[in-house]
């Protein structure tokens, strides 16, 4: 946790300077605008910042690791078999065989709490000075952003983790009771959206432009993730929070994706987050020449004739080209004859960073419907999931093109879903992992854990791997031994394969 208290420190020290170095009758009549202090540093400030690498590091790392930097989520790419290692690079060792140690999620745990660290300061902010709907915004972005943590970890630093104040290591918080304490915040943040919306937000809102019903929509979705998360816990009743949402206006629906563009344009350090790490540098050389399609998602899609394949990825010559994931780079594909990421992932370096994608959201419904958590028709709903799912992603004649899909792929066809809810379930979160490639690795790695719906074949191929089956979890990062070692210890010996996130069966 050092990093934030960091953060605190300086602004605490730039006050300090300001008060001890000048007198106060000086003060007075005569502050510097320009000097930054905790006072000038507003929610307003604050937010558009947050918000911008909450859209970065979901699938496309850290801005402040610049343009073509790796993302902090490809482990999650590369394990679910959306991408690959070319054969112009040495094997990740440490990636392909799953024996992850201790440094492995250090820079992804540490960049989210830098980035919860300024939410939380855009809702304290914003609600000292009355401005409900920034708090808000910084409320539901960091839920999204806990449960990420929470999935990926289990227990983790929460209550105490910005009460920098009375600690500098901040004790763990049972992550059952983090998903809990979350749905009483989206909840807070509904109830403050209810309210009019302050100029003030509407002029830096770079995610919806101060459209409160969109908001109030993204926390309702969140809250359904959380349900669906815990859909194989035992005993799990998740009647209260779905009334919670049907009575607050629902999820996100078709043509309602999240996402966030403070003005993203083709230059340095500039570019659309993902567009910079997968598509193109300023001057149209290749932003990673290491990764590219994995032959596993190549296959599904080219099995299936799914005419999205064209809008996911480039072909060779004609052919859609994939590498095996952890296999010698003497066995796999140069970049150059690899299949790179195709128009719906890299469509333009001003293209919006989503948050949430409008298909995913209506994924989450289907499945809630499937298990009769929500009122509806599951097929409907279902089929309705897969139609945006084309929309979103540019598929010429989308409609023709869905319903030519659902009716003649065997693994689509709602006539094969099943008879059981779970066994729905797996089917629609198939779908749903086809239409996230490239797209949401975290949540299809959730998903797996979650259903184990996945055919075989996306297991990495390296002889020296330690298990056969993904991990479960995260190591927590060394530097949390280093600075907080007190607490983390407390959590006991973890083990990747063996340690379970709450949820998970």
């Amino acid at each position: 946790m050092r990093q934030i208290n960091k953060k605190f420190l300086i602004i605490s020290l730039s006050v300090g300077v300001v008060l001890t170095g000048c007198k106060k009758d000086f003060l007075d009549v005569n502050q510097d605008p320009n000097r930054v202090t905790d006072d000038n540093v507003t929610a307003e400030l604050i937010f558009p910042n947050a918000a911008e690498a909450d859209g970065a590091v979901s699938v496309a790392g850290s801005r402040a690791n610049g343009a073509g930097a790796k993302t902090t989520m490809q482990f999650a790419q590369d394990w679910v078999g959306y991408m690959s290692s070319n054969g112009d690079f040495a094997r990740d060792n440490t990636e392909t065989s799953y024996n992850i140690d201790f440094t492995f999620a250090d820079n992804l745990f540490q960049t989210r709490y830098g980035i919860l660290f300024d939410f939380h300061q855009a809702q304290v902010k914003g609600l000292a000075a009355g401005d409900t709907a920034v708090a808000a915004a910084s409320m539901i972005l960091s839920a999204k952003m806990w449960q990420e943590l929470v999935d990926l970890f289990g227990n983790i630093p929460y209550s105490q983790a910005f009460d920098v104040q009375q600690t500098t290591r901040p004790a763990y918080d049972d992550a059952q009771a983090i998903y809990s304490d979350l749905q009483k915040k989206l909840d807070s943040a509904i109830t403050y959206f209810g309210q009019p919306v302050a100029s003030a937000f509407k002029k830096v809102d770079i995610v919806n432009g101060g459209d409160a019903g969109l908001w109030i929509k993204l926390a309702n979705t969140i809250k359904l993730r959380l349900l669906i998360r815990q859909s194989e816990v035992s005993g799990f009743d998740p009647s209260s929070e779905i009334a919670k949402i049907n009575s607050n206006g629902g999820v996100l629906g078709a043509g309602e994706t999240v996402s966030v563009n403070p003005g993203y344009v083709n230059d340095v350090n500039k570019q659309s987050p993902f567009y910079a790490n997968y598509g193109f540098t300023p001057t149209g050389v290749i932003a990673t020449s290491s990764t590219n399609a994995n032959d596993y998602i190549i296959n599904i899609l080219t099995t299936n004739n799914d005419p999205r394949i064209a809008r996911f990825f480039t072909d060779v010559s004609g052919n859609y080209v994939g590498n095996t994931y952890g296999d010698e780079p003497g066995n796999l594909n140069p970049g150059n004859k690899s299949s790179y990421f195709g128009p719906a992932l890299i469509g333009s370096p001003a293209q919006n960073q989503w948050i949430m994608t409008s298909f995913e959201s209506l994924f989450l419904k289907a499945e809630a419907i499937a298990r009769g958590w929500m009122p509806g028709d599951a097929q409907t709903a279902y089929n309705e999931a897969v139609m945006e799912s084309f929309v979103w992603t540019g598929v010429p004649d989308p409609n023709t093109e869905a319903i030519n899909y659902l009716t003649n792929n065997p693994t689509a066809d709602w006539a094969n879903a099943g008879a059981t809810p779970l066994e729905q379930a797996k089917f629609i979160a198939f779908q749903k992992y086809i239409a996230n490639t490239g797209l949401d690795p975290a949540e299809s790695y959730a998903d797996q854990r979650r259903l184990n719906f996945l055919p075989a074949g996306y297991i990495s191929v390296n002889p020296s791997r330690v298990a056969n089956t993904l991990p479960l979890r995260l190591l927590y990062p060394q530097s949390e031994y280093t600075t907080n070692s007190d607490n983390v210890l407390k959590e006991g010996t973890i083990d990747p394969f063996s340690t379970k996130i709450f949820w998970e069966p």
